[in-house]
C-alpha cells in the first residue's frame, strides 16, 4: 500500500517503541519520514538503526537529534523537513517519559518533569509546524494520549495529568484547524515499550507489540483520516474513546438546589441519551434550552 506516498511526516521519540514501529508503518506506507530523538549516551544508535531500517525498505529518511521540550529544537525539526522536501503533511507527537509514584510520594519537579514532555514537547513540536499546515491547507497532527489519562491509573497522578492535557489540546486545535483541512486525532496506545517495562507481566507484553498499534496509526494520518477522534489500539484490538455530557436535570431556583443535586445524582449521571459535545459551547447552549423551556 502506498497510502502516504510522497507524504512528509515527523515522529518524535523515534529512537526505539512506539515511535520506532510509527516510522517504520510511515515508511512502509510511502511517507517521507524525519526520526527524532534525544542523541542520548548511545550517541543516537537507536535512530540512526531506524533510520537504517527505513532506507533499507527503500524509504527516504532524515535524522533529527533535538529535545521536545526545547522550542529551538523543535524549530530546527520543523525546518530540517521542509529544506529536505518542501513541506510537513504528518506530525505524530510520540515522545514521552515516566516518572511513577503515588502522588503523595512523588516529587514536584518530577511532576513537571513529565508535563513538560508530554504536553509543551507536544505544543513546541505543533508550534513548529502549524503554520507551514495552514499555508498549505493541509495537515495531520497525532496527539499520544493514554488511559491513564482518560480513565486514570494508580501512580501515574503526573502522567495522567498530561495524557488528558492532550485531549483538550487536539480537541481545540481540531476545531482551529477543520477549515484549513488540518486534522487532528489522539491515539491512545497499549504497546510493550521501554516506558512499560516493569509494569505489565510477561505473558501481556507478548501480546502487545508496537506493531499491533502503529495501524492505528495510519487511520489517522491518511487522507480518509477523521478529526478529533480518541482511538485507542492495543494487541490487535481498536476501540474509540468519547467525552460525553449526559442530559441531566433542571433544577432552576429551587429552595435548596444543593440538597436537591445531593438527592437527585443518579438522575444526573444517567447515560441515556448522552451527548458527544461538537465543542465546549454546548454545554450552555443545553443548559440555556433547559432553562429556558422550563
Amino acid at each position: 500500500m502506498q497510502e502516504l506516498k510522497n507524504r512528509v511526516a515527523i515522529v518524535t521519540g523515534a529512537g526505539g517503541g512506539l515511535g520506532r514501529s510509527h516510522a517504520l508503518e510511515l515508511a512502509r506506507h510511502g511517507a517521507r519520514v524525519v526520526v527524532n530523538d534525544l542523541r542520548g549516551d548511545d550517541e543516537g544508535a537507536g535512530v540512526h538503526a531506524v533510520a537504517d531500517e527505513i532506507e533499507h525498505l527503500g524509504g527516504e529518511v532524515a535524522v533529527h537529534f533535538g529535545d521536545v521540550t526545547s522550542r529551538a529544537d523543535m524549530q530546527a525539526m520543523a525546518e530540517l523537513a521542509v529544506a529536505r522536501w518542501g513541506r510537513i503533511d504528518i506530525l505524530v507527537n510520540n515522545a514521552g517519559i515516566l516518572r511513577d509514584k503515588t502522588f503523595a510520594k512523588m516529587a514536584v519537579d518530577d511532576f513537571q518533569r513529565v508535563l513538560n514532555v508530554h504536553v509543551m514537547g507536544a505544543v513546541h513540536a505543533t508550534k513548529a509546524v502549524w503554520p507551514q499546515m495552514i499555508a498549505r491547507r493541509y495537515g495531520r497532527i497525532v496527539m499520544t494520549t493514554s488511559s491513564s489519562g482518560l480513565y486514570g491509573n494508580f501512580g501515574q497522578s503526573n502522567y495522567g495529568a498530561a495524557k488528558m492535557a492532550l485531549v483538550g489540546l487536539m480537541q481545540t486545535l481540531a476545531l482551529e484547524g477543520a477549515k484549513y483541512g488540518v486534522h487532528v486525532n489522539c491515539l491512545a496506545p497499549t504497546a510493550a515499550t521501554r516506558m512499560t517495562e516493569g509494569i505489565l507481566p510477561p505473558p501481556a507484553l507478548a501480546r502487545l507489540g508496537a506493531e499491533r498499534v502503529s495501524p492505528a496509526l495510519l487511520a489517522l494520518v491518511g487522507e480518509r483520516a477523521p478529526s478529533r477522534m480518541i482511538l485507542l489500539a492495543g494487541a490487535g484490538s481498536f476501540e474509540c474513546a468519547h467525552i460525553t455530557m449526559t442530559r441531566g436535570i433542571f433544577l432552576g431556583d429551587a429552595s435548596d438546589v444543593a440538597g436537591e443535586l445531593c438527592d437527585r445524582l443518579d438522575e444526573v449521571t444517567a447515560r441515556i441519551d448522552e451527548i458527544v459535545p461538537g465543542s465546549g459551547q454546548e454545554q450552555y447552549q443545553l443548559e440555556i434550552a433547559k432553562a429556558t423551556a422550563a
